[in-house]
């Protein structure tokens, strides 16, 4: 390992599916940590830096070390390919992984000749103590938090106990560059924890493995003064908090927003949470959340099905709370997606009837509610592993294998074809009635919201009695979608825009 002069530690957060959400928070901690020790973070954003693999190749020339923090799924190719460039340019410089992937597979994530050293969960402090370690010259045995490679056998230290969040140094928020994101992302938001973890025991959830059902709060007034200073130091729009489960704590909830509006600073934010906490605050609570800001909450319903959700271990999840939920919502004026998992291991035709059923009920009450469903995916860890080992899915056996377990792209065992195509059917329903939810939500026309209500009778009355034969609004959505191409090709007007305005 080095000795160096050179205290530059390089930080990768390889690009992910979909749209751009706001700067890496995970890597913003750490770089404020470490740089609290007199290392100099430089962060590079694969999301917002097209030519990533030739500026690693750049900014690696005159690094101490080099960490990558990620999830399971594609990204894992792209941090692969920058461990390379970094193997070429600088062999001997320390590679460090670390994010939920690693944690969750550390042994198989260390077998990878690029890579010399895991941290795993809460990363804060081991990383800094692994620096120090390792610009003293010092081996790295007893760090807590961190595995690590010798003479090609790996050394597992033991687990680190979390810090609490308050007692961390703020991310680093001064290394952003917000104007790029707000160009790629066409707001300026960013995303913010005050909490981490979540007590429930859901057995496909990896946050239950990553930070073992403990809840791990910023104080109230901390986070009320730091959220204030960042909005106006940055002139954000909108604040995404990425906690577990916001609603935890019901009262920290309202305390926080009733801070927000003694602020005077307007801004909008949104969290995730699960529909019994919500259920909990009262009308006045909910319209609370509104006052101070609260544009947006996403629920993860996952299942109408009370068997399913029993297989899941989510019996707290009770179907009349997702129709309370949406009440509770829509009469504050706060709009809701409710996430599914459609392919859970044991969910049958019946169960898959009984979600669309229901939800194509609550779609035709609550104008308020969207919904986002998903393919069951088997991410690293979970609980359930031993299940769908039975059931005949096959687990990834390398770092590379688990990038083609994306969210939605796994091949699961258990749904024949027919299942396939009737489940893919039922969630283009509910994929274009989302679309016209949200044109309706756009539109500052009366009869234009009228006539897309409308439209969306038909499609809520299949979604409710699991009607798909004979699909004419996706063929219309469908023949919608090649006008707006061919359009497109005749005049030269760039489609981005079209498809914007055809949904």
């Amino acid at each position: 390992m080095l000795d160096r002069p050179s205290r530059k530690v390089l930080l990768f957060a390889p690009p992910y599916q979909g749209k751009v959400f706001g700067p890496p928070l995970g890597l913003l901690s750490l770089a404020a940590s470490i740089r609290e020790e007199g290392f100099t973070p430089v962060i590079v954003d694969g999301t917002t830096t097209p030519n990533f693999l030739d500026v690693i190749s750049k900014e690696v020339a005159d690094a101490f070390a080099f960490g990558i923090s990620l999830l399971t799924g594609p990204m894992i190719r792209d941090a692969v390919a920058a461990s390379h460039v970094v193997r070429k340019v600088r062999p001997e410089l320390p590679i460090i992984y670390g994010g939920w992937h690693p944690t969750l597979l550390s042994a198989q994530t260390l077998h990878e000749g690029f890579v010399d050293i895991v941290v795993r969960h809460q990363g804060e402090k081991t990383l800094t103590e692994i620096l120090k370690r390792q610009s003293a010259g010092a081996p790295l045995d007893l760090v807590a938090g961190c595995w690590f490679k010798r003479g090609g056998k790996i050394v597992a230290n033991g687990d680190r106990p979390s810090s609490p969040l308050s007692s961390l140094p703020s991310p680093a928020y001064d290394l952003v560059d917000f104007e790029s994101y707000a160009r790629a992302t066409g707001s300026r938001k960013l995303p913010y924890a005050t909490s981490i973890g979540c007590p429930y025991a859901c057995n496909y959830c990896t946050d239950m493995v990553f930070y073992n059902r403990r809840f791990n709060p910023q104080t109230v007034s901390g986070v009320v003064s730091e959220i204030v200073h960042l909005v106006k130091t940055y002139a954000l729009d909108e604040i995404a908090l990425v906690d577990s489960n916001f609603l935890v704590d019901t009262r920290r909830a309202t305390a926080l927003a009733r801070g927000f509006i003694e602020s005077g600073i307007h801004f909008h934010w949104t969290f995730q949470a699960s529909t019994d906490l919500l259920c909990r605050l009262s009308d006045e609570d909910v319209a609370l959340l509104a006052e101070s800001g609260v544009n947006h909450i996403g629920f993860g319903t996952e299942s109408a099905s009370p068997e399913i959700l029993r297989k899941m271990r989510k019996a707290h999840q009770k179907i009349e709370d997702m129709f309370e939920a949406a009440r509770k919502c829509r009469d504050a004026g706060i709009r809701v997606t409710y996430n599914l998992i459609f392919g859970y291991p044991g969910e049958e035709d019946c169960h898959r009837r009984e979600t669309l059923r229901v939800m194509g009920q609550i779609a035709s009450e609550f104008e308020n509610v969207t919904f986002s469903p998903n393919l069951f995916t088997p991410y690293p860890g979970i609980p359930i592993w031993p299940e769908l080992r039975e059931a005949g899915l096959r687990e990834p056996q390398s770092l590379e294998e688990w990038a083609s377990v994306g969210l939605g792209q796994a091949e699961l065992p258990w749904l024949n074809e027919r299942a396939s195509s009737e489940l893919a059917r039922g969630m283009s329903y509910f994929m274009l009635a989302n679309r016209l939810s949200k044109v309706i939500g756009r539109s500052h026309s009366i009869a234009g919201r009228k006539g897309m209500r409308l439209l969306q009778k038909p499609l809520h009355w299949r979604l409710k009695h699991h009607v798909f034969a004979l699909p004419l609004e996706l063929w219309v959505s469908m023949a919608q979608h090649w006008l707006v191409v061919r359009r497109s090709l005749l005049t030269g007007e760039p489609l981005g825009r079209q498809m914007k305005e055809a949904r």
